[in-house]
């Protein structure tokens, strides 16, 4: 059996986290239940509910949310139902009628979602459904709240009559009031209420000449109330009648009250559900404050946790945009006591509690913010001995008070007991006080029971450096700024940097000098090299940090180099392939130039034909058949890298030209064109293409290409080479 005390809770603070657990409960029940939430004390009772509370959570991610469970609570209307003979009012029936549908929605959900939800299906199922209640409720209450007119057949003719006396007592109190104002012996309001009646509004002087009741006057005297004669039957009339209907919906409620007393038990099944619900909700919705998660239930007696936060920390810094440190902290059988040591104000208090918390948390299946490869045992008892507890009222001393929880914990713990102790041993000489400190360890570790303390001693460092299962680890701390870092290291004692801190707090340098003379010199020689290890420790790592991010730099650049070779062998791959496509075609207007060549000098249309189907059946027989969709791809990637290369080629011809005409304009690479003639080949300026000039006409040379001929302005043309027979020099 599970039994954690309350002091424990209190120690770790656990009343804080369920205050605010409690806001986020909807209902009054389900706030009070999270206010007096504790860990299970059976451990089956915390699997359970630890699976409820994960199953809720998956509900975040799936396309049909949970019903809403929100609910008045009933807790008065059941006590009524429990004595013979009482009756409820409406606003009860209203708050049973909407306690029942709403449970009765959950169980017909969970039902139908079981598969997704077996856990929160088998809670739902140990619940009664049953329609009855609702279905009666219906009968006899509308959806307003108001006692329906067909609730029974009496009430039903007993509305008929008040409505039909109702409209007779209006119609003869219009015709007093017509008549009387016709006479001129009403006031300028004319009507009034008094007492839920319509009466006329007299003046004074008029008082006598109406007849009926005066019923009252206004404040000055001036106005008498009058109901009229006409009317007192009708008033008369509907009177009996509403006394009537009131004697019959007092006995059709005492009727409903008796049909659903047998029911008392089961209302009380639907709070303590829905309420249940509730606080499982609230779990869900205050975990998001610091990303809580359900580490897994180890198999093994073990506690792993990974990136552990403290939540009320966590929760605080994140409102005030504060950085807060996380913990990885493990207890096994091969390390079954952690050794806490280092400076004050470095964390290690809070690292203690962080664990505690935690657990206490955890043993009340709630989520808690740890990575989700955390993951954690089920612990019979969790001891604490936290802060400084003198007892004014009982005359202990502090060491006293820790003596008397000594030996409370010696008889108690066991192998399935979790004990955290801060600052151990502390309260009495330091020798003989961590001598007995030593022997408590020792007992502790001997009962297999796994836990955490903090100390200063230098024997309990020594302690845990022999004994392989106690592990020592102390709180990091900047030597240089004297500052802590909040985290925890494992496997190295830690240094309490006492004169360290001193002097950086203003104490004369002297003092400590004088100080230092009075410490045994090997305790000294002790403490420096314990900070000498963590000034190390601290290098290595800085240095470690340096080197991960440099070699996570270099393979960031190395990725982005193969990618950006990657890119230019495709590039260059596709201007391979068009530079193929262009000399293959190149040849094939060679092939077509003689082809035309021969014809030109034979003019034999057969030969010519044939010379064009041998060489298109060729060139067909070099293609491969692809279907029209490739082919369209095909010709889509041409056409992109022809574009790309000539808006390249493009670029550098005008790159060129403004280059030429930089250095026209300084005169540094002047030349004088060569002149052109007939016979001489040429091309266009920053042209690639070479053809023939067969002569000059109006200011235009014709260019012959071979295949085609064209007109170019000379000044357009550079010499290639000069022909055999230029003549006509332009």
């Amino acid at each position: 059996m599970i039994k954690i005390k309350q002091k424990t809770l209190q120690d770790l603070e656990f009343d804080r986290v369920r205050i605010q657990l409690s806001e986020f409960c909807v209902t009054d029940i389900g706030h009070q239940k999270a206010l007096d939430l504790k860990p299970f004390h059976q451990k089956t009772d915390l699997l359970t509910e630890i699976k409820l509370t994960e199953e809720y959570k998956s509900s975040e991610f799936e396309e049909k949310p949970i019903p809403n469970h929100g609910f008045e609570a009933i807790t008065e209307e059941v006590k009524l139902l429990q004595i013979e003979g009482s009756k409820l009012e409406l606003l009860g029936f209203r708050r049973l009628n909407s306690i029942s549908q709403t449970t009765n929605t959950h169980l017909l959900f969970f039902k139908k979602f079981q598969e997704l939800y077996p856990q929160l299906y088998k809670k739902a199922s140990e619940i009664e459904y049953t329609e009855a209640v609702v279905n009666k409720i219906k009968s006899i209450i509308n959806r307003f709240g108001e006692i329906r007119d067909d609730a029974s057949p009496q009430l039903q003719r007993l509305r008929r009559e008040i409505n039909f006396t109702r409209g007779k007592l209006s119609s003869s109190f219009s015709k007093a009031l017509a008549k009387y104002n016709s006479y001129g012996y009403l006031s300028d309001i004319k009507e009034s209420l008094v007492d839920n009646v319509r009466v006329l509004a007299v003046p004074a002087m008029h008082k006598r000449k109406v007849k009926g009741s005066m019923l009252g006057s206004s404040k000055s005297g001036n106005i008498i109330y009058i109901q009229p004669e006409e009317t007192h039957a009708a008033e008369r009339d509907l009177g009996n009648l509403m006394y009537e209907e009131k004697e019959e919906i007092n006995k059709i409620l005492k009727e409903l009250t008796e049909f659903i007393r047998p029911f008392a038990e089961l209302f009380l099944d639907y709070q303590d559900y829905l309420s249940a619900i509730d606080v499982i909700a609230a779990k869900i919705k205050y975990a998001e404050l610091y990303d809580g998660l359900l580490p897994k239930v180890s198999d093994q007696k073990e506690i792993y946790i990974k990136d552990a936060y403290h939540p009320l920390l966590l929760i605080n810094h994140n409102k005030n945009n504060k950085k807060t440190y996380s913990q990885d902290i493990s207890l096994n059988e091969d390390q079954q006591i952690i050794v806490i040591s280092g400076p004050n104000a470095g964390g290690k208090s809070i690292t203690l509690k962080t664990v505690g918390l935690l657990q206490v948390m955890y043993q009340s299946a709630m989520p808690i913010p740890v990575h989700e490869y955390s993951r954690m045992s089920i612990f019979d008892k969790v001891l604490t001995d936290i802060g400084d507890n003198q007892s004014i009222e009982n005359h202990l001393s502090t060491y006293s008070y820790r003596l008397k929880n000594m030996r409370k914990f010696i008889k108690t713990c066991d192998a399935k007991t979790m004990f955290l102790i801060d600052e151990f041993g502390t309260g009495t000489d330091p020798e003989l006080g961590g001598a007995l400190a030593e022997t408590f360890l020792e007992v502790f570790h001997e009962k297999g029971a796994y836990g955490i303390i903090t100390t200063h001693y230098a024997n309990l460092k020594t302690m845990a450096n022999e004994n392989p299962a106690i592990v020592n680890a102390n709180m990091m701390f900047d030597n240089n700024s004297l500052e802590p870092i909040f985290k925890l290291k494992l496997g190295e004692a830690g240094s309490s940097f006492t004169f360290e801190v001193a002097q950086k707090n203003g104490i004369p340098y002297s003092i400590i000098n004088r100080s230092k003379k009075k410490v045994e010199r090997g305790k000294i020689r002790f403490d420096k090299s314990i900070a000498k290890l963590q000034q190390e420790r601290s290098q290595l790592t800085k240095t470690k940090h340096k080197l991960e991010t440099a070699a996570t730099q270099a393979d960031d650049e190395q990725k982005k180099l193969d990618e950006k070779n990657a890119r230019i062998q495709q590039k260059l791959e596709s201007y391979q392939e068009l530079y193929d496509s262009n000399q293959r075609l190149i040849s094939m207007g060679e092939k077509v130039n003689s082809i035309s060549q021969q014809y030109f000098n034979n003019k034999d249309r057969k030969q010519l034909i044939s010379h064009f189907l041998k060489l298109v059946e060729k060139e067909n027989s070099k293609r491969i058949r692809l279907s029209k969709q490739e082919e369209k791809k095909k010709n889509q990637a041409d056409k992109k890298v022809k574009k790309e290369v000539e808006e390249k080629v493009e670029h550098i011809r005008t790159k060129k030209k403004k280059e030429k005409e930089i250095s026209e304009k300084d005169g540094t690479q002047k030349q004088q064109k060569a002149a052109i003639y007939e016979g001489d080949s040429v091309r266009i300026i920053n042209g690639r293409a070479v053809g023939t000039i067969e002569k000059f006409e109006k200011d235009k040379a014709i260019v012959n290409y071979g295949m085609f001929t064209t007109s170019v302005s000379p000044a357009e043309l550079e010499l290639v080479k000069r022909g055999p027979h230029g003549t006509s020099k332009k």
